[in-house]
Parts: structure tokens; C-alpha cells; sequence
């Protein structure tokens, strides 16, 4: 009987889960240092080649919540380019899609401390939803669902990125285009359009001490017909070497997280985040972020 009324209670959150996937893409507890996600001109920004690994794993214990994987691979080649590749897995309830990025960034100098850079990315996503699976959790389906196949859609983006050692700039729309993907609405599933997302982030990196450093981070997210997502993240580096931090979610989240350098330019940090919402706390076990760092 537990086991049931677990199950129930989880329905309306993966219906839940259904619509804001329909509107937005999996956020990052450490979008700082993954941004290629969101920003092609981020690519190539590094004074090497580095390789970074994501796992996030999102109301843990509720069966059908989103998981994503991250690969991302991004390094300068010649002077002012620089050449970068994303690959994205996100499952969610009853849809799994695979996104593959490449990106192509160019930058000039404007003075002595800053570097402005322009970036392109050109992806593919592979999308599916198993629509037979709506019928267990009593969804409606419309009829157009009958006979759904998977989808395979090109897209483009572009974006901006601003360097100074001190802070950073930038503005993103990494999807112009907008596919065909499935949304749930008042107990019904049916086809819509994929949504525009347009990020504009920004950070300061203070010096504290000569051991010790405040790295500050605010992220902006607009998709029309969604709230405007905000999210600031501070960050207490120790000599580049253990990092500890926390972020908040306005109106949605809080989130701890921690940052160490085992050496040789390899990373590995662990965040975990807890939902503000009361209809949702108690019924998962919060989200679990993993996130590698490799530099090349």
C-alpha cells in the first residue's frame, strides 16, 4: 500500500517534469565551467585543451525524474580560433534525446586585458518519447501521437563572451531553431514547438588573500512562456586547489557544492540541490551533480 501511494504521489511530478522540460534545457550546477553547453564562444577560451564530464541526476528516487550526461571537449587551435564538441543525453519521464554540438569561436583583442569572442555551434538532437508509456500514468494523448516516430533536427546557434582575468561576460541563444518535441498540459500530451532559450551570465573573481579567492557568478535564463530563471553562485577558491560554494535558484532551488584539484590539471567536484518548493520536497532525495575537469 506504501509502495502504491508513493507512486501516486509521484505522478503529478513527472507531469511536472514533462512541461518544464518542454520549455527548458537541463540546468548545471557548474554551468561555470561547462558553458560550451550554452555559449560557443566559451570554446577555445582556456590557454589549453580541456575535456569535461557532467552527470546530473535530478529528484533522486522518483522514478522517471530527468538525468543528463555531459561530454565536452573544447581547445584553441592557431592564434584566434577555437574548435570545441558537445555531446548531451537527457532523459526525462518518458522522452530521451541525444544532442551532439560543434562549435567554432574566434576571438580579438580589445586592449591589453580584454578578449572578446564570437561563437558558432551547428548540432543535430535525437529525439524520442515513448508515448505507449503515457497510458500508464493516465495521460491523455492526442491523436497525432498515434503513430509517433523519433525525430533527428539540425540547429544553430551563436554567442558572445567577454574575458578579463578578473570577470567575465556572456550572451548565448545556442538553439535558434525551434523542432517539434512533446508537452503535457492539463492532463493531456500533445505535439509543440521546442523553445527558445537565451543566456546571459556574468562573474567577478575577487582576491581575498594570497591563498584565498571569491569567485561570484549570476546566470540569467529567458524562454518565452516560461518565468525568468536567476541564479547566483559564490565560490571560495583556496589556492586553486579546493573550491567550496553554494548557489541559489530564485524561487526554485538551493545548492551546495565543492571543487578539488587533484593535480595535473585534473578536477572532480560533487554539488547537491534541494528544491524550495513544498510540493516537491519530501517526495525526492534532492540532486546529485557530478562534474570532471581535464586539462589537454
Amino acid at each position: 500500500m506504501k509502495i502504491l501511494k508513493k507512486t501516486i504521489a509521484t505522478i503529478p511530478l513527472l507531469f511536472l517534469a514533462i512541461g518544464l522540460s518542454a520549455q527548458q534545457d537541463p540546468n548545471y550546477s557548474f554551468y561555470r565551467y561547462n558553458m560550451s553547453l550554452y555559449n560557443p564562444a566559451f570554446t577555445g577560451s582556456s590557454e589549453t585543451g580541456q575535456l569535461s564530464l557532467g552527470l546530473r541526476s535530478q529528484w533522486a528516487g522518483v522514478q522517471g525524474a530527468p538525468e543528463s550526461q555531459s561530454a565536452i571537449f573544447g581547445t584553441p587551435i592557431g592564434k584566434n580560433l577555437g574548435l570545441g564538441v558537445s555531446i548531451l543525453n537527457d532523459r526525462t519521464f518518458i522522452e530521451n534525446q541525444t544532442w551532439i554540438g560543434v562549435d567554432i569561436s574566434y576571438h580579438i583583442r580589445l586592449d591589453e586585458k580584454h578578449l572578446l569572442y564570437f561563437g558558432i555551434k551547428g548540432s543535430a538532437n535525437s529525439y524520442n518519447a515513448n508515448t505507449q508509456g503515457l497510458i500508464t500514468y493516465g495521460v491523455g494523448r492526442d491523436m497525432s501521437l498515434m503513430d509517433y516516430k523519433s525525430r533527428f533536427t539540425p540547429n544553430v546557434g551563436a554567442g558572445l563572451y567577454l574575458k578579463h582575468e578578473r570577470y567575465f561576460i556572456s550572451l548565448s541563444v545556442p538553439k535558434l531553431l525551434t523542432p517539434e518535441r512533446l508537452q503535457e498540459s492539463n492532463g493531456s500530451a500533445f505535439l509543440s514547438e521546442d523553445r527558445v532559450h537565451t543566456y546571459l551570465s556574468g562573474g567577478y573573481n575577487f582576491e581575498l588573500s594570497a591563498t584565498l579567492g571569491l569567485q561570484t557568478m549570476t546566470m540569467l535564463r529567458y524562454v518565452d512562456a516560461a518565468p525568468l530563471s536567476i541564479e547566483i553562485t559564490c565560490i571560495l577558491d583556496f589556492g586553486q586547489r579546493f573550491s567550496l560554494g553554494a548557489s541559489y535558484r530564485y524561487d526554485e532551488s538551493i545548492c551546495g557544492l565543492f571543487l578539488f584539484n587533484i593535480g595535473n590539471g585534473f578536477d572532480i567536484g560533487y554539488a547537491y540541490e534541494t528544491p524550495l518548493q513544498s510540493s516537491i520536497r519530501g517526495m525526492d532525495k534532492g540532486t546529485h551533480e557530478i562534474f570532471m575537469r581535464l586539462g589537454i
